[in-house]
């Protein structure tokens, strides 16, 4: 069997201002668990701003989204800019706040939120393409701002549903672990942190993000 190869996209590093790193290692985890590879990738840019993790306030400092994912990926990471289709079988997109302020303007501007251009070009050309994608905890918001009519699932929250309904989706509720399948995009979504979730829970979603999009790629 052919070995399945993972683009993950992150957004930086740290939950309030990047990437959640719980939801991109244990992305990572799954994969691995599943016979799979991968190869994280971010954009070249600068972070919207800089969260000091321990007091919740914003820092008076600037850092790029590149080199701070970079820790997460352990230095092995490329720039978004040259992420190419033709090498992967799917794609994760792992949550934090970075994907709602550096991918997307989404903490800043809600449903009327502009998404980075790299970004949005990545997902609409996977989607041409038909390679499958998953977007956890925060990410599916991107998602429903990028496809038009999208079902996701971002949980249970209300207020972050009725912006996706704004944003023309579908959001559909569900618990830890479980997923929802857009059949028609190949995007599979799970709520991870979106919900009060121990670290065990987030596993049990990226296990089953990975096990959904394996399957997808393996019946088109």
């Amino acid at each position: 069997m052919k070995t399945k190869k993972f683009a993950i996209i992150l957004s930086g590093s740290g939950v309030f201002d990047g990437a959640e790193i719980h939801e991109s290692t244990l992305t990572m985890l799954s994969i691995a668990k599943a016979g799979g590879t991968y190869q994280c990738f971010a954009p070249d840019k600068e972070q919207a701003h800089v969260i000091n993790h321990l007091t919740g306030e914003e820092m008076p400092e600037k850092r790029n989204v590149l080199i701070e994912a970079a820790r997460i990926a352990r230095g092995n990471i490329k720039p978004l800019s040259e992420f190419s289709l033709d090498d992967f079988d799917m794609i994760v997109f792992p949550g934090g706040f970075g994907v709602a302020k550096n991918f997307c303007s989404f903490a800043f501007e809600g449903p009327d939120c502009e998404v980075d251009q790299e970004v949005e070009t990545v997902v609409k050309s996977a989607v041409e393409k038909g390679l499958p994608i998953g977007a956890l905890c925060i990410s599916p918001v991107l998602m429903a701002r990028i496809l038009p009519a999208v079902d996701v699932t971002i949980g249970e929250d209300q207020e972050t549903a009725e912006a996706i309904s704004t944003m023309g989706g579908s959001h559909y509720i569900t618990d830890h672990g479980e997923v929802i399948i857009d059949e028609k995009y190949k995007l599979v979504t799970t709520p991870c942190y979106m919900l009060d979730a121990t670290i065990q829970q987030i596993a049990e979603g990226t296990d089953n993000i990975v096990k959904e999009l394996i399957y997808l790629s393996e019946n088109p």
